[in-house]
């Protein structure tokens, strides 16, 4: 465990997943991120994003969840609930995709940056087909 500020520790674990760290060694970062900052929604989704990039869609549908308990108007939270649970054969996944479709209209920003993850997921992970389900349903 780090003593560096847990806002710090965030910019930089970013800053390491931007520069094509590995997602195995960023994994464990960010649940040292969470225990410290268990109210982090973006903390949560980015543990959730990184376990989904690392084949592991249960732990991700936990994370997802996390975020979405504590921001539930963050769109790539419930995106990244939606394929954890169409990775994991779940149901449940269309009410994510409404709110978070719903939210992305209303706020360009936000729309922008989710495309810009949903093409960062694809680049990592090409043959992501619930990724690409997704996509398509948000983006057309």
């Amino acid at each position: 465990m780090t003593t560096q500020p847990v806002d710090a520790l965030f910019d930089s674990a970013i800053e390491r997943y931007k520069a094509g760290e590995s997602v195995e060694t960023l994994i464990p970062v960010f649940k040292e991120i969470c225990a410290r900052s268990n109210k982090s929604s973006a903390a949560w989704t980015c543990l959730a994003w990184l376990y989904l990039l690392n084949d592991k869609p249960n732990s991700a549908v936990k994370a997802a969840q996390k975020a979405v308990k504590i921001n539930a108007q963050d769109p790539q939270a419930r995106i990244n609930l939606a394929i954890a649970l169409l990775d994991t054969g779940k149901a449940g996944v269309r009410p994510h995709i409404d709110v978070a479709s719903q939210i992305m209209m209303a706020v360009s920003e936000l729309r922008e940056e989710v495309q810009q993850n949903l093409e960062d997921g694809l680049t990592r992970k090409p043959d992501w087909d619930s990724l690409k389900r997704v996509q398509a349903w948000l983006f057309g």
